[in-house]
């Protein structure tokens, strides 16, 4: 009895555990190099007063190199302050587990796009590519993130990321909390 309790257990913590089968929007082999990113994931949705936030992330590997694809989208039929990534942007992720785990923004000036749809929102895209540095697979790997910090050309925002939501955009459920620890293994060598 004790041994069937036992394999139970673990069956029940690896199934807890079991990272996410990848999947790729982008997946090419060529002459020039490789190139695979993840499906765009949703880990933060705010809708508010007729206002909507989000932020998207999804993992790219360029011929060996990890990166973190970050994409917000603002809709309003307000004014909506501008943030810019440049050189010295930064996201900072803290972990459960107290570490910070920091990545850099790539050298490239970006302070998005905005379009009117036909209801009269003002939609705006600001998209970021950010590198691991070394060590940080491994922090983001073992630890829930609960917080992520963004720091732009000119403001600095925090995002609390919550263990489970269900999207008001799609109606899918979204696990934000745990993202790098189910799908980092997508990206890895």
């Amino acid at each position: 009895m004790k041994q069937f309790t036992l394999l139970l257990l673990v069956f029940i913590s690896s199934s807890l555990f079991a990272q996410k089968k990848c999947e790729y929007s982008t997946n090419v082999r060529d002459s020039i190099g490789t190139y695979k990113q993840t499906k765009e994931y949703i880990v933060y949705e705010k809708n508010f007063a007729g206002n909507k936030n989000y932020i998207f992330f999804s993992l790219s590997l360029t011929d060996g190199t990890p990166n973190l694809n970050l994409q917000f989208i603002q809709k309003s039929k307000e004014f909506m302050k501008v943030n810019c990534f440049d050189k010295n942007s930064k996201i900072f992720f803290q972990l459960s587990n107290g570490k910070i785990v920091t990545l850099l923004h790539i050298d490239k000036m970006d302070c998005g796009t905005s379009v009117r749809d036909n209801e009269g929102f003002d939609n705006r895209v600001l998209s970021g590519t950010f590198m691991f540095l070394k060590g940080s697979f491994e922090d983001l790997k073992s630890s829930p993130v609960n917080l992520m910090r963004v720091k732009y050309l000119t403001d600095i925002e925090d995002y609390i990321f919550r263990k489970e939501f269900t999207s008001e955009m799609d109606n899918q459920v979204y696990q934000p909390e745990s993202y790098f620890m189910n799908y980092l293994h997508c990206i890895e060598n």
